[in-house]
């Protein structure tokens, strides 16, 4: 089961220049925690989450505090100076976006969306199909296609033991009353065609049709999970994991002491980034919306450990095949 499968396509979302109590209007009325900001071309470039509106500090939440109980509080007026300052337009999406965007593709296996899931304590992943949202799969998406599967191979079971019990008993060996016994064989008669070509006949053969039917899709579906848990097993140990993570500051660390400066964490196709590693290739100063799988992966950790630390992350096209961009290298630097 992949991501189109148990995906939501009805998905709500909004421009970079949204203003943010827009968003929590929007939030609010339908229902959701958060909402997924897109560009021109129908790619995510952020998350807008009520985390981000509310703030992230103890001094955010406090001071935003109030603005929330106004949108629930169907027009009581609560702390108007601060209410008419969020009111200010130019507080956008873009301003308050979650950044980059941790995205799977529409083939993406159930497993995988449920290990990113999980690594990163999100709750919700886009969708894409060529570098465009489609859908949305969420931990709720996750649970109804886990629940869908349980159903099916109950109701697959269930087929085989109703075919089971239709199939009539085997006459093929049974002697027609006057055969000869003896040595030679009998002669089929005409009483032997006709049973042959009787109606019961042939409906014992659609039941064991059907029987090698429900057989066969039995042994698929099992082929089909044996083939996911194994994939699933290869995808875990290619995403970037604690001990992934802590190997690579190892081995930048190594890279130091032999006096270099930078390190390359991670080399990958310029199809993994949503523009086709455009505005890396340009230098752009928001290509890290554009990460996309690991290296957007490499990205957050980057942002959550080594940032604060004084660390640097730089992206740069290293090849150019054809004359397009080729291969994408993820560097941490720490010169000066």
């Amino acid at each position: 089961m992949n991501a189109r499968d148990v995906m939501t396509t009805d998905v709500v979302s909004v421009a970079s220049d949204t203003p943010v109590r827009d968003i929590a209007l929007l939030l609010l009325r339908s229902g959701i925690s958060a909402v997924p900001v897109i560009d021109d071309a129908g790619a995510p470039i952020g998350m807008v989450s009520e985390g981000d509106l509310i703030g992230r500090t103890a001094e955010d939440r406090q001071a935003r505090r109030d603005w929330w109980l106004t949108l629930l509080a169907e027009g009581e007026t609560l702390n108007a100076d601060f209410l008419a300052n969020m009111r200010a337009s130019h507080v956008k999406a873009r301003d308050v976006m979650t950044t980059p965007v941790l995205t799977v593709d529409e083939n993406a296996p159930v497993q995988e969306i449920a290990r990113i899931l999980a690594d990163h304590h999100i709750k919700r992943t886009p969708v894409l199909r060529n570098g465009r949202m489609i859908g949305i799969v969420s931990r709720a998406d996750l649970v109804k296609a886990l629940a869908a599967e349980h159903d099916e191979a109950t109701m697959s079971a269930s087929a085989n033991r109703r075919a089971a019990a239709y199939f009539p008993p085997d006459r093929s060996k049974v002697t027609p009353a006057g055969a000869d016994l003896g040595n030679e064989p009998a002669t089929a008669g005409p009483a032997a065609e006709t049973d042959a070509l009787s109606a019961r006949a042939f409906q014992h053969l659609v039941a064991g049709f059907k029987e090698e039917q429900v057989r066969q899709r039995e042994e698929s579906r099992l082929a089909a999970a044996a083939e996911r848990r194994q994939r699933m097993q290869a995808l875990l140990d290619q995403h970037i994991s604690n001990d992934s993570w802590r190997a690579l500051l190892s081995h930048a660390h190594e890279a130091a002491e032999r006096g270099q400066t930078e390190f390359l964490l991670l080399r990958f196709p310029s199809q993994l980034c949503s523009d086709g590693g455009r505005s890396i290739n340009v230098a752009e100063k928001g290509w890290p919306k554009s990460l996309r799988g690991e290296a957007a992966e490499i990205y957050l950790w980057w942002e959550q450990d080594l940032k604060p630390q004084g660390f640097h992350l730089t992206a740069r096209v290293i090849d150019f095949p054809g004359g397009m961009p080729g291969d994408i290298g993820l560097f941490l630097t720490w010169s000066d």
